[in-house]
């Protein structure tokens, strides 16, 4: 169901002329398949090649950051209309890019096409251009993107309406991740080192009823289960996917632990949503122990357990979790958060989310400069984007692109209604 490309390496051997191969090296296609997802190719002009490829020492911070783009269609094939043309929502994005120029990047909400059209055409179109507001041209020579549970009909009356699938915006409730089409709100992950596409894990088709102590929703009214055992026993935990992928950077093998789970909201009294978005962010607390049984734990490749005990990690996404405040369980994300492998002293912070939060004018426990999203006037502002590192990695930087009205970059803030979150990690060691 996936595919991987492989990258052709430039080295010296003799008399290599390496000017002459980066001259050459906007001709060629790099589109080998090879088994995987990973898309990789390079994009735009030589400059921007270099600027991927700078050297790097093992002082230099890697800088990974998640970012909710917002970039999804309601209709198949979408996405990809759009970025054929000029968008300016696609333009923002991409100066945000620009400006803080991530190693690594999670994009939360970008629709997936087998193809990885969508993709190429952000790299060719977009992030291979200056933008306004923006910075250089950036180039991502490693991608990788896969299939999502968002969209995907489940064949269940997920939503016990008494049909199955439905017309207009109802159908998605009985997909497996609510979605409209297959691959809405999907992920893409943006990298400059190579990423070990062999070893990448998922969990889209995990089921929910495997995680021991699962929260099933209980019906508020009988007690009883509210999905019935023939449907609960098909449900999949994860409302897009969870992917392990691990990349190759200066410091060693990082593994980039992705998800983005579902909004703890829409639902009814059964909160059959969050407690599916605790669970989902149980998900990588239980994949990061180094203890325990997890034999339940599989991918989809049928590979059982955990990560490495002495592996390094970053949990990134929109995880649809405040610590203190919002509608999700009563600590979700403190399952990440307070977790003894993570290293989450560092909390990225921004000048503009506490005057909006005061804007907004709803009552918060919680750190505003820390919320990363912005819901409008009857949601207010949350933090719900992490960058987590693994207790192996130091954070030498980090915050959250928001800037105040009227400084700079703030003309490109509004591309989204989540704003990018960034950390520069070294060796702890």
């Amino acid at each position: 169901m996936t595919r991987r490309r492989t990258r052709t390496r430039l080295r010296r051997n003799g008399p290599f002329n390496w000017r002459s191969a980066l001259r050459s090296l906007a001709l060629l296609v790099l589109a080998l398949a090879v088994g995987g997802c990973v898309r990789v190719s390079v994009h735009g002009d030589r400059g921007a090649y270099e600027e991927a490829n700078r050297p790097m020492t093992d002082s230099t911070p890697l800088r990974v950051a998640t970012y909710n783009v917002s970039l999804y269609s309601e209709e198949a094939g979408g996405l990809i209309r759009q970025l054929e043309g000029e968008d300016a929502q696609a333009r923002k994005i991409a100066a945000v890019l620009q400006r803080i120029r991530p190693d690594v990047v999670l994009l939360n909400e970008f629709d997936y096409d087998p193809d990885g059209r969508a993709a190429d055409l952000f790299q060719q179109r977009y992030l291979a251009r200056a933008q306004p507001g923006g910075g250089e041209a950036l180039a991502y020579p490693y991608r990788y993107l896969a299939p999502v549970n968002t969209g995907v009909p489940s064949g269940l009356d997920l939503d016990r309406n008494g049909e199955v699938g439905g017309s207009g915006r109802d159908r998605g409730n009985d997909a497996w991740g609510y979605g409209l089409h297959p691959g809405q709100y999907g992920m893409l992950v943006l990298s400059r080192y190579p990423i070990d596409a062999a070893a990448v894990r998922s969990f889209q088709h995990l089921k929910w009823s495997a995680m021991p102590g699962a929260r099933a929703p209980v019906d508020s009214t009988t007690g009883a289960p509210w999905y019935p055992p023939q449907v609960w026993a098909q449900l999949r935990l994860s409302s897009k996917s969870h992917w392990d992928v691990p990349i190759s950077t200066p410091h060693g093998i990082v593994h980039l632990l992705a998800a983005h789970p579902t909004p703890p909201v829409f639902d009814g009294p059964e909160d059959r949503n969050g407690r599916r978005n605790a669970d989902e962010i149980r998900l990588w607390a239980e994949y990061i122990n180094p203890t325990g049984d997890r034999a339940w734990l599989c991918d989809d490749r049928g590979r059982c357990g955990g990560l490495a005990a002495d592996a390094n990690f970053v949990i990134v996404g929109d995880y649809n979790a405040d610590p203190v405040d919002g509608d999700g369980v009563p600590g979700a994300i403190a399952q990440l958060l307070d977790h003894p492998r993570v290293n989450a002293r560092f909390v990225p912070r921004s000048t503009g989310a506490a005057p909006r939060a005061a804007e907004r004018g709803i009552a918060r426990r919680g750190d505003l400069r820390s919320h990363t999203g912005d819901f409008g006037p009857e949601g207010g502002t949350l933090r719900l984007d992490y960058v987590l590192p693994s207790t192996g990695l130091r954070v030498a930087d980090g915050g959250v692109f928001w800037p105040a009205s009227g400084e700079p970059g703030s003309d490109i803030v509004d591309a989204s209604d989540h704003h990018l979150v960034w950390l520069d990690l070294v060796p702890a060691n």
